[in-house]
């Protein structure tokens, strides 16, 4: 693998959209350190200690710190992302988007259009409410405002600055994706994550030294690093997982040529939801934690809190079961078994022993219930699992989100992701892969 990686830096173009990436990473991470002007950053260190198990440590990790440092780029990609998820949405019950959807690439680029639009509308949205917010924070301790000059102009410096910023790491992806190794909206999330890696560690090394001897051992925090490594393999079985339908395409004379005969499969895969499920049940369970710090005096709100806690094992259930109904909610939407069924039809393909039309899209809609249970099931483990860690072998929260959830996810999907981009680029010229076994999608 090390004299793989050696010849990616020995052809020439595949050189260039290495280093051009990791330039475009490098400014990423210079303006995620960049304040907001008018920001007292002791203050907003000091309110966000304690932040990990809200709603705002759940965005602060996808955005690698910067929002809780209200940097210019607070917001990250989210925006994006949200408007994409938005658009992919809309076009299940608006009409106009799916004929958008099927008109292949002119399609595609109206889509991206809009969701640019989509971006800087929710980013100037969320950017104000930002500005909101950072005026309402006061110190704990001492009770200092954390804006300095509040007011109108604040306000409007802020939105404009955030939302400036997020419109250029949209920009800074797009360049990834057109002149880099690609993915560069996905990467750009994965260097979010990642960055936090080395404070994690840090934190829970320090916690080792402080508990060592009563609560802490040093053979504990090796096995807890023998875990990382079979979660992560755990995680990479349940992104690569698939169930492949046997598809066979009839035999077309055209002319003087004979088009189809050949046998291929479609790739289900048992996790088609990637990240989404999570990322919804999170931003649900999250808020009844996220509210009851707006009342810290409230009896009433500090024991519905209580059940809210990432220790509460009512909290577990309810996120788990959460996170089945939207695996399933999401694959229906990504996933269209009629479609499926009618572009084999149009194109002569069928499923040995089906046939065409209506009962090909039960075939598949019943497979597709079946082998997303157990994948939905999964999921909710490897989400709940870093809670799970915390509360068994008491690790820090930072150094937890490496057992699973969200972050590792990620982690994981968009590592896979680039070694196929680099193995097909290092496949198209003549030279050995990553993998000998042919274990990475890209190689088949």
């Amino acid at each position: 693998m090390l004299q793989s990686f050696k010849n990616c830096f020995k052809i020439p173009d595949l050189r260039r959209k290495i280093l051009f990436t990791i330039g475009i990473l490098i400014v990423y991470r210079i303006g995620g350190q960049i304040t907001v002007p008018g920001i007292r950053e002791s203050v907003l260190q000091e309110y966000f200690a304690g932040a990990g198990g809200t709603l705002f440590g759940l965005y602060d990790m996808f955005v690698g710190g910067a929002f809780t440092r209200a940097t210019v780029f607070a917001l990250g990609i989210m925006p994006y992302i949200s408007a994409s998820i938005i658009l992919q949405l809309m076009g299940a019950v608006v009409p106009f988007f799916q004929k958008l959807q099927r008109e292949g690439e002119e399609g595609r680029k109206k889509i991206n259009q809009y969701t640019r639009y989509g971006t800087v509308l929710l980013a100037g949205a969320q950017s104000l409410g930002v500005s909101y917010f950072l005026e309402n924070i006061r110190g704990p301790s001492s009770g200092v405002p954390a804006v300095i000059d509040e007011g109108w102009g604040f306000r409007m410096l802020t939105m404009i600055t955030i939302t400036t910023g997020t419109i250029f790491i949209m920009w800074l992806g797009e360049q990834i994706t057109e002149r880099g190794i690609g993915n560069g909206i996905s990467l750009i999330i994965f260097v979010g994550i990642i960055a936090e890696l080395p404070f994690a560690v840090k934190d829970e090394w320090r916690h080792y030294l402080l508990n060592r001897g009563s609560t802490k051992s040093l053979i504990e925090e090796i096995f807890l690093l023998a875990l990382i490594v079979a979660v992560v393999a755990a995680v990479v079985l349940l992104t690569q997982g698939q169930r492949r339908i046997p598809v066979q395409y009839a035999k077309r004379v055209v002319g003087r040529r004979v088009y189809g005969g050949q046998t291929t499969h479609i790739p289900l895969r048992i996790n088609a939801a990637g990240v989404i499920p999570i990322i919804f049940a999170q931003s649900i369970m999250f808020l009844p934690g996220t509210v009851t710090q707006f009342f810290p005096a409230s009896e009433f709100m500090a024991s519905l809190g209580a059940y809210f806690t990432t220790s509460s094992v009512f909290y577990w259930i309810v996120y788990g079961t959460m996170i089945v109904f939207f695996t399933y909610f999401y694959t229906a939407i990504v996933m269209d078994p009629q479609q499926l069924a009618d572009n084999m039809k149009r194109h002569g393909g069928f499923i040995p022993g089906v046939r065409p039309g209506k009962r090909t899209a039960d075939y598949i809609d019943r497979i597709m219930t079946r082998i997303t249970l157990p994948g939905s099931m999964a999921l909710a483990a490897v989400a709940i699992f870093p809670f799970f860690v915390i509360d068994q072998f008491n690790v820090t929260p930072s150094y937890s989100q490496f057992f699973g959830g969200t972050g590792l996810l990620i982690i994981v999907g968009v590592s896979l992701d680039t070694l196929q981009q680099l193995e097909s680029q290092l496949m198209t010229r003549h030279y050995e892969g990553f993998m000998k076994k042919g274990r990475i999608q890209g190689r088949r």
